[in-house]
């Protein structure tokens, strides 16, 4: 790693520079230099003399700094002395530039300041055009101007020749003052200086931008700032509203400045095209009665440090939102702040005293107002890689007073503009925690001015170190951030890539006593690059008690996103996942989405508090994943996200879940009581009910209930409230769930996963023929026809060759073979025959293709038969049963019972076979041992006599269906049941009593649902096939029966949550009984009214 260098600049202006590669700090060779402030950026250092001039020191390198000067000679011919310098008064001047505009004769150059000596005279450049020239360097053209060539011709009448000079740098390692502008105007004397901009988001590794502020408070910017021209060229103004006393200028596009009236200032549209940037807007401070003291910018960080010494971090700040939105207070008080190169922090604290290892100490003199000691802040862990990737910012102190962070009340991920946040709708409270009342007069100037001790405001004197620890370091390859941070004091943590806050420990400074150590005025770690792998000597971590800390963490990195409006496409962006831990524990997330449109920098941004489910899915990108909110979840457009990588995916998924999952306080396994789903792609999710979901009154809206991911890969999943929850993969291989403690509190550490589980799954395209009299059945079809290879529904084009397995997780494990079970029958080719018009028939065949997934999950294999259908008896949360009834289809359709499953027994002992006479499709078992199946025809059976003692019952009794309708599946709750038909009806069997459970007639109840899962409280849960108004959505959509009740069993509507790709779901162990609320007498005759219903009976389920 290079050597790099953090600067510090004592009150009397003298310049020490603390080196990486020692152990203490080094006074500058020019014992006569002063300097007021100094900025230092990757590889340079600029500063502010005493005198106002603005110094330069560049860091000394192999390479060196040569300028070349040139000069043409212009001659023209004439008849009687050939070429000549006695050129037409119209003609350019003998000696010129390459335009001939300006007179350049040898005499005139000169070096520009004592930096620059020249390396020898002046020579002909022997060379035209890059190649070798015979001619003495001569270019001949017929007049000027004119295209100039090494070729002499007849009609050649000018020519001329370039002559070089170089210079070079001589003051690499030294501060070497600024020459002034002549004759462009000069600015007045500078009080400020800042260098950024080498890192434009644009390019890396840009040399940098220099901004200056004057004593009158304008601000100047150095123009001509290049490779071979480290010190610029002129200054140019740029305008501002208001005076500004200090600004600070980040490596990347971001420009902070700070107003005499205590306000900022932010400059936009700052870019390599327009480096001065197009306009201001202004930010309020922190907080509304102290102003600011201090602005420091980093990457994608702003610290600022107000007049009471308190310290506040913006949060939100990138290159698409360069105001931020909104403050977060930071524990200590401190003097000044200043980021590093990649956003690490170095804080200057007040009176406070430096400890270094040997006996000799720093001591603060009282000759001065604000004794200052310097603390690195080291706030990463793992592997540095590019500084724009994140930050992570963490401070404590125990003596100060830190308002806890204001949850937000509603989420907002429209795109928006770069407006100020203050006055922008969709940007989060502007202070997010308020500070304290000053305890004592702030200075009446920005800067800090020197005052006696007995001035010094209560409780500085003696803090102590401020500290972190807990963070572990990521394993994605985007991050540069601590995935975990501070919080409670059980969360807290130690490790090797910990946040820590680093006293510099230094040796003394040769011959420097007690009374004789320096006391800074001004720090500046903008060019000291320090990793957590480094092995300097000067840092050395200090413990401290972390539980009423204060953390805010950033881990950044590179997506693609859909954008959903025309053109609909895939837009390269790049995000960041903000959270924040104020001193109580709480925690505040924001997700943001940054990207770009026509030259516009916009962002989204999501509260991770709002967030209802991240769900991976199946598109056209793979690595795809959707983001749910209540808003979102409404209109039938998340937010859709793909990473590069798999394990990219993985690890956003695992980071947002553990978010959304600290934020709710979930942590560990799925409750007794949770609701289970599995979606078409075979993810698991599960949502913890509240009191408020099955209540009748005013019940939690389903699109508002959260979803989170369990490690595993089924095709149906069923639970009760014992803890049981069985589960069938697409193959039909039966898991029971091991509940046993995710590590992390979250249900994506796969590496801590105990079993593993492995699941296949048959893939099938359609090869279409079409018959003609002439040739019979070919692969010649229509112009309207489908695709000769398709899918089932034949409107996505799908051949062999092209169809690609569900993900990247799972592979091929057979040949394309022809499907001779397909629904409907085929002969002896696997050919199904249809009518398409009246003289002419079409065939079609299936061919199918397997491929299998591998991966560890809480599930336990049950072999060895394999199911097509499962059921749990509910029960209630209060119940005990030494056995719990399971029921089950096999493959080929048999009635299967479970045996000796309990509690601690979830897998059972073994199957009992139930006689049939014919194949089954669906069975339910509900309360009181209610057992009903569907045979393969459609016949609806009842099994009588199913108790403890006669697990397998007496006999089948059977129940009609209804009407011209044959069904599929159903599920029976306590006392109803329900069933779903061939037509995708939702029927309701009436009728249903203790001494006549058969019930006697079906009631229509709703369409368009696929499966229907009833409750232990005879709640209906169901799986809509679409949803009315949103036909590009896929199918598959939960919705909530609202309003079931002992008195009207049927509820009256439906409520719509999470949608697009669900397959199954399980509320069989939600037995939460629903909040009781007691009606006040005066009012109890009245009727409680309901929200108004968005679906009635026999209407179609949509949103």
């Amino acid at each position: 790693m290079p050597i790099t260098l953090l600067w510090a600049v004592d009150v009397y202006g003298r310049v020490y520079s603390l080196s990486t590669a020692s152990g203490r700090w080094q006074r500058g060779d020019d014992k006569l230099l002063e300097l007021k402030r100094v900025s230092a950026g990757k590889g340079r250092s600029w500063g502010v003399g005493c005198d106002h001039h603005v110094y330069l020191n560049l860091m000394p390198s192999e390479t060196p700094i040569r300028f070349r000067e040139e000069t043409y000679e212009n001659q023209r011919w004439n008849p009687v002395e050939g070429f000549t310098d006695v050129l037409l008064p119209t003609d350019r001047w003998p000696w010129s530039d390459v335009t001939g505009v300006s007179a350049q004769p040898l005499h005139s150059f000169a070096c520009h300041s004592h930096s620059w000596e020249w390396e020898g005279d002046w020579y002909v450049d022997l060379t035209c055009g890059g190649e070798p020239s015979q001619t003495g360097g001569w270019e001949y053209a017929v007049d000027f101007p004119a295209n100039f060539s090494p070729e002499k011709k007849w009609n050649s009448c000018v020519r001329r020749r370039r002559w070089i000079r170089y210079r070079r740098y001589t003051a690499q390692g030294s501060w070497a003052k600024i020459p002034l502008d002549q004759p462009q105007k000069a600015p007045l004397p500078l009080c400020d200086i800042s260098c950024g901009g080498w890192e434009m988001s644009d390019q890396s590794g840009r040399y940098p931008c220099l901004w200056g502020v004057s004593q009158q408070g304008q601000v100047w910017f150095r123009e001509g700032i290049q490779p071979r021209v480290p010190e610029g060229s002129s200054w140019e103004e740029v305008g501002v509203p208001k005076e500004v006393a200090q600004l600070c200028a980040g490596p990347g596009d971001l420009l902070w400045a700070l107003l005499w009236d205590g306000n900022l200032l932010v400059r936009m549209g700052l870019s390599l095209d327009s480096p001065t940037g197009s306009s201001w807007v202004e930010v309020e401070t922190p907080g509304k009665e102290v102003e600011a003291l201090h602005v420091a910018v980093g990457v994608s960080v702003v610290w600022v440090v107000t007049k009471d010494f308190k310290v506040w971090f913006r949060r939100g700040v990138n290159s698409h939102n360069p105001c931020g939105s909104g403050w977060i207070s930071i524990g200590g008080e401190m003097m000044m702040v200043d980021v590093g190169l990649h956003d690490q922090v170095v804080k200057c604290f007040a009176d406070m005293r430096v400890s270094p290892p040997s006996v000799t100490k720093f001591r603060i003199t009282l000759q001065l107002t604000y004794a200052c000691a310097l603390f690195y802040r080291d706030d990463f862990g793992g592997c540095l890689t590019e500084a724009s990737q994140g930050s992570v910012l963490s401070c404590t102190d125990s003596e100060s007073e830190v308002g806890p962070v204001d949850q937000p009340t509603h989420t907002t991920d429209t795109a928006a503009t770069l407006d100020p946040p203050e006055a922008s709708t969709t940007a989060p409270a502007e202070t997010l925690s308020t500070p304290p009342p000053a305890t004592q007069d702030a200075p009446k100037s920005p800067a800090a001015a020197p005052r006696s001790r007995s001035e010094a405001p209560p409780g500085e004197g003696g803090g102590e170190p401020l500290s972190s620890a807990g963070a572990a370091p990521s394993s994605s390859p985007n991050s540069t951030t601590p995935l975990q941070t501070l919080g409670s004091g059980s969360e807290a943590g130690g490790g090797a890539g910990a946040a820590a806050t680093y006293p510099l420990g230094l040796d003394p400074l040769p011959g420097a006593g007690e009374s004789d150590a320096p006391v800074w005025a001004w720090i500046s770690g903008g060019g000291c690059d320090v990793d957590a792998s480094s092995l300097i000597s000067w840092l050395s971590p200090t413990g401290r008690d972390e539980r009423n800390s204060m953390s805010v963490w950033i881990r950044s990195g590179a997506l693609r996103w859909w954008r959903d409006w025309k053109p609909q496409r895939w837009v390269d962006v790049s995000v960041a996942l903000e959270q924040s831990t104020d001193c109580n524990g709480r925690k505040d997330c924001i997700f943001f989405i940054y990207y770009t449109q026509y030259d516009e920098k916009k962002y989204l941004h999501v509260f991770v508090s709002e967030v209802t489910a991240m769900v991976p899915v199946l598109g056209d990108c793979h690595h795809a994943f959707s983001v749910y909110t209540a808003q979102r979840t409404r209109r039938r457009g998340p937010l859709l996200l793909a990473a590069p990588t798999d394990q990219d995916m993985t690890d956003w998924l695992s980071l947002l879940s553990q978010c959304c999952c600290e934020w709710r306080g979930i942590r560990g396994p799925p409750s007794r009581q949770a609701l289970w789903s599995t979606t078409s792609k075979g993810d698991i999710m599960v949502h913890e009910p509240s009191t408020l979901l099955e209540t009748t009154s005013h019940p939690l809206a389903c699109e508002a209930m959260f979803w989170r991911l369990v490690p595993g890969h089924l095709r149906c999943v069923q639970s009760n409230s014992l803890g049981l929850v069985w589960g069938i993969g697409w193959d039909g291989t039966a898991w029971v769930y091991s509940q046993t403690t995710i590590p992390g509190n979250l249900a994506l550490s796969f590496k801590a996963l105990p079993y593993p589980q492995t699941d296949v799954r048959c893939i099938h395209v359609y090869e279409n023929q079409r018959w003609n009299p002439m040739a019979g059945y070919t692969d010649r079809g229509l112009p309207t026809d489908r695709p000769m290879w398709s899918d089932e529904s034949g409107l996505k084009e799908g051949t062999k060759a092209s169809t690609p397995p569900p993900s990247p997780q799972w592979s091929w494990v057979t040949e394309w073979v022809v499907d001779y079970s397909v629904p409907g029958g085929a002969d002896k080719d696997g050919w199904q025959y249809a009518a398409d018009f009246p003289v002419y028939v079409v065939e079609r065949a299936r061919e199918s293709l397997k491929c299998k997934i591998t991966l560890r999950a809480h599930w336990q294999q049950v072999p060895p038969i394999r199911l097509s259908d499962i059921s749990l008896m509910p029960c209630l949360a209060q119940s005990r049963m030494e056995q719990v009834p399971v029921w089950a289809l096999s493959d080929k359709g048999d009635v299967l019972c479970r045996l000796g499953v309990t509690p601690k027994n979830p897998a059972g002992t073994s199957w009992l076979h139930v006689g049939t006479d014919q194949p089954f499709k669906s069975i339910s078992i509900g309360g009181a041992n209610q057992v009903w199946a569907i045979a393969k025809d459609g016949a609806v059976f009842y099994r009588g006599s199913v108790s403890p003692q006669n697990p397998a019952g007496e006999c089948w009794y059977h129940i009609p269906s209804p009407p011209r309708q044959t069904l599929r599946q159903l599920s029976v709750g306590r006392t109803s049941v329900f069933a779903v038909d061939e037509s995708s009806n939702l029927w309701y069997r009436q009728g249903l009593t203790p001494s006549y459970p058969q019930g006697s007639a079906w009631e229509l109840i709703s369409n368009n649902v696929t499966k229907v899962s009833v409750g232990p409280l005879d709640q209906v849960w169901a799986v809509a096939d679409g949803v009315e108004g949103f036909p590009a959505e896929a199918p598959g959509t939960l919705c909530h029966r609202v309003g079931v009740g002992p008195m009207q069993p049927k509820g009256h509507s439906w409520d719509y949550g999470i949608g697009g790709g669900w397959e199954y779901i399980s509320v069989r162990g939600n037995a939460t009984e629903p909040a009781r609320t007691i009606v006040p007498a005066a009012i109890a005759t009245q009727q409680s009214p309901l929200p108004p219903p968005t679906r009635e009976n026999g209407s179609a389920v949509g949103v």
